[in-house]
């Protein structure tokens, strides 16, 4: 929802959520209190109570979001939407949390005064240095955490590596994980953010399993049991979280006998059932799995934040649009609802993956990787999804586009012209063409259409440049829109990076300009609504 301008200063969400919205409410509750004891022909007073009314109706609406929902930032993109519209964007659709996987100056810059609470990402190639020494972290801190909280972004979480003990990794990052997020952990310590900014690390599912396959047999893997266990002892020690990443879609990518149906919320026909508890989908029972590892090794109690849970639309034949609906509105539908697990009742904290689809991503996984964002490369909304309150997606504002030309297949070059094959790779290798991939969405053209798309997409990428539509002298630019036939199969003009709408600077607070203050703001708002309560009343 599209924030209000008047009560811009309000956009704090702790503050909204800790202070303002039980005072507002216990406001509201005396002014009908005694807007129902007074006389009825009192015109001024029932005047009154409708200013009171349309403030609190406004401070509502503004700071409407999905509590405990975060989402995934990923910047691998070729052509990077403007971090000034990202912020604007997240803001519009109410996510008030965040999930960076590395400290990008441009990123964070844009996040400043946003009221936008941050967990700020360390890759797995930072391990080493920072497990090294206490100094290398310290400095890593004050660059950048120190420097940015101080200028205004709330950073709550600094997440040390990125699911570092992937088997893929062959114990890259074993024994320099703990060590990093100690010397982390004591640099926050150092600077003063000990309280303020907790740690904690990315973990793929894969580091616990339930050898029967049910959840009360869980316990983590048993190459990194013991590691696993001082990693958990040192966050329950910092009253810090764990952080997992769960992937139903993996689940099913994986294994073509996955049952479909269990991947999503809706239920299905074969639950897993463990002693009185039947499971009936594989989020539950994967969370559920780690719940009962955390428990057996004494950790009960431990808090878990899901860091990445999502379904991509694209790449795969289960990568559709259809089905990252249905996935990803089960899920929120379950938050709005504050459903939790069997084994625990109350939801974790949730960040899904991903915001926005990254075309530069690599694909070695799958092709899937470039299309996990609920909305397309330029902002715009891929499918609808339902926030509750009559609240949906709404796209980027203030995108600019490259201009409106395409490449294409010249009509009398020949489909069986031999420089053609090799001139469709030479575009791929420097685009992204796994729409054209098997199962997915642009999966089937026919031939010619087939190469139009991908000297398109190779065109856009290089920024429409002289030169980029010359392959062998078999393409030519056109300022007609071409079509697949496929409606999720579009021909893409690519977002001008350099006429982005630029983003005002933010407010800069002093002792001499309290009036701009954020909690300034938000106490003259009830001042405001006090102030009105005793005029109606006196």
């Amino acid at each position: 929802m599209a924030p209000n301008p008047f009560f811009n200063f309000c956009a704090i969400p702790c503050l909204y959520t800790k202070f303002l919205q039980p005072l507002i409410t216990t406001i509201l509750a005396l002014t009908l209190t005694i807007h129902i004891s007074l006389p009825t022909n009192m015109e001024s007073r029932n005047s009154s109570f409708l200013y009171v009314l349309f403030f609190i109706f406004m401070l509502n609406i503004k700071i409407s979001s999905v509590q405990g929902l975060g989402v995934n930032w990923g910047t691998r993109a070729i052509h990077p939407l403007s971090p000034n519209i990202v912020v604007k964007l997240l803001k519009d659709n109410g996510f008030n949390k965040v999930k960076l996987f590395e400290a990008e100056p441009w990123v964070l810059d844009a996040l400043r005064n946003s009221g936008i609470q941050v967990m700020l990402g360390i890759p797995n190639d930072f391990l080493a240095p920072l497990a090294s020494g206490v100094s290398v972290a310290e400095n890593w801190v004050t660059k950048n955490v120190s420097a940015y909280v101080s200028r205004g972004v709330d950073i709550r979480y600094v997440a040390v590596g990125n699911e570092p003990f992937l088997k893929t990794y062959k114990n890259m990052f074993t024994n320099t994980t703990l060590p990093a997020l100690d010397n982390i952990q004591a640099a926050l310590i150092k600077a003063g953010l000990g309280r303020q900014v907790k740690v904690t690390v990315p973990l793929n599912a894969d580091v616990y399993e339930s050898a029967s396959g049910v959840p009360s047999e869980g316990n983590f893997r048993s190459d990194i049991h013991d590691l696993m266990i001082s990693i958990v002892k040192f966050l329950s020690d910092n009253g810090a979280p764990l952080t997992i990443n769960i992937y139903p879609f993996l689940s099913l990518y994986a294994d073509p006998h996955f049952p479909v149906d269990f991947a999503f919320f809706a239920g299905t026909n074969a639950p897993v059932v463990d002693g009185s508890v039947s499971y009936t989908n594989v989020f539950d029972a994967n969370y559920d799995t780690l719940v009962w590892a955390l428990e057996k090794n004494g950790f009960s109690s431990m808090p878990i934040i899901v860091g990445e849970i999502g379904w991509p639309t694209d790449g795969d034949i289960n990568a559709n649009i259809q089905y990252a609906r249905k996935f990803n509105q089960g899920l929120l539908s379950r938050i709005i609802q504050g459903q939790g697990t069997p084994k625990r009742k109350t939801p974790p904290d949730v960040y899904v993956f991903g915001l926005i689809d990254e075309d530069a991503k690599s694909i070695d996984p799958g092709n899937f990787e470039r299309h996990w964002g609920i909305f397309n490369y330029d902002g715009t909304v891929k499918y609808r999804l339902d926030f509750g309150s009559n609240r949906t997606l709404v796209p980027a504002k203030g995108v600019r586009y490259l201009e409106r030309q395409w490449c294409v297949l010249a009509p009398g070059a020949s489909e069986t012209d031999p420089k053609l094959v090799d001139s469709i790779n030479y575009a791929c290798t420097f685009a992204d063409c796994t729409s054209l991939g098997y199962g997915s969405s642009c999966n089937g053209l026919d031939a010619r259409t087939n190469a139009s798309y991908a000297f398109n997409k190779y065109f856009q990428a290089m920024n429409q440049q002289k030169g980029a539509c010359n392959f062998n002298n078999l393409s030519v630019i056109t300022k007609i829109l071409p079509t697949t036939g496929k409606a999720n199969c579009k021909f893409e003009i690519m977002i001008d990076v350099g006429k982005h709408e630029k983003a005002r600077s933010p407010p800069k607070y002093s002792a001499a300009a309290g009036w701009l203050s954020p909690n300034f703001g938000c106490s003259m708002v009830v001042v405001l609504l006090l102030s009105l309560i005793i005029g109606w009343v006196a």
